[in-house]
């Protein structure tokens, strides 16, 4: 899978990080997307940065690549500028973005081979095409691709310049499960060749797949940062269980000893830590009532458990306040 080119310049510093952010501020208007951010990335690094819509995940990206100016703060990429030295930096980073911006009648094989042009020791468009699934499409017209096969173009154009940092924003978006895995391959594939790679993403089980490190940010601060392991450790005060949906949850309650929730239909919520004995009378409860057991989840919280914890219903329903103009392009 794509690695950086041989002969490849390191960044000034070879111990300095691949990404450091400091202090990034970004407003637009009265809204502050960002406030105040620090993060640093390491040489090849795969990080997952999360939030909710409106967290401020794609301003904080956007600065990284150039496409927005900080109102304050600092952004380097390989020591570099993004703005300032982006004559430099543009054939050391990849993209790949939701929406590509390729033209509706271009074909995937033409697309490729120009964005290789582009570089000066780029990957062969031909074996591309080929390793992201591809080479039976190679002659079909963007605009009749399905979504998952435009996502994979997407890619095979964010590597084909042996890239050393990636942005993939929300890479397996619109994928099957098989090409899921692909994609989480050729992702694995990059950090071992040493490739920088940052990860947005809103699925929680992709981000613990991939990520070295994940962090979390809300209202367009940091609120959590490590590793899946260092984020999800510690023994959860509530446990998960299935059954059919419509449960007494009153008389549920009792039975355990605990509070008892539905949160959705057939998916049943114990707000207490699962103990041998209250394990016991669930099950004993269940079966008294010939209900039939699904499952039961406990032990270590989750990431989801962490990131709904930490981030607001707020922000959930606020979208992030970044202009529509880039979603659809490159640069």
């Amino acid at each position: 899978m794509p690695h950086p080119r041989p002969g490849a310049a390191p960044p000034p510093d070879v111990g300095a990080p691949a990404i450091e952010v400091s202090g990034l501020v970004k407003r637009y208007g009265p809204t502050t997307a960002v406030d105040g951010l620090d993060l640093e990335v390491a040489p090849g690094e795969t990080l997952a940065l999360l939030g909710p819509n409106g967290a401020g995940k794609t301003t904080t990206v956007e600065c990284c690549e150039g496409y927005r100016r900080p109102d304050a703060g600092t952004v380097r990429v390989l020591g570099l500028d993004p703005r300032r030295d982006a004559r430099a930096l543009r054939p050391r980073v990849g993209l790949m973005l939701q929406e590509g911006g390729v033209y509706p009648l271009a074909r995937p094989a033409e697309v490729l081979r120009l964005f290789a042009a582009f570089h000066l020791d780029p990957l062969d468009p031909d074996e591309l095409l080929e390793r992201v699934g591809l080479g039976d499409a190679r002659r079909t017209r963007f605009r009749d691709l399905s979504g998952g096969q435009k996502q994979r173009l997407s890619l095979a154009l964010a590597v084909v310049g042996r890239p050393e940092v990636l942005f993939l924003d929300e890479p397996t978006a619109g994928l099957d499960p098989a090409a899921r895995r692909a994609t989480w391959d050729h992702v694995r594939e990059l950090r071992s060749a040493g490739v920088t790679v940052v990860l947005t993403t809103h699925l929680l089980d992709e981000a613990e797949e991939l990520a070295d490190r994940v962090a979390i940010i809300d209202g367009g601060r940091l609120v959590a940062l490590g590793t899946p392991d260092e984020l999800t450790h510690g023994e959860r005060d509530e446990f998960e269980f299935t059954a059919r949906p419509g449960l007494d949850l009153d008389v549920l309650t009792g039975a355990v000893d605990a509070p008892v929730t539905e949160p959705r239909p057939g998916r049943y919520l114990v707000h207490a830590a699962a103990s041998p004995g209250r394990i016991a009378r669930l099950a004993a409860w269940l079966e008294s009532a010939d209900v039939a057991l699904g499952e039961i989840r406990a032990g270590k919280r989750s990431l989801e458990d962490v990131f709904l914890r930490l981030t607001t219903a707020a922000s959930e329903a606020a979208p992030d306040p970044v202009p529509a103009r880039r979603r659809g392009g490159r640069r």
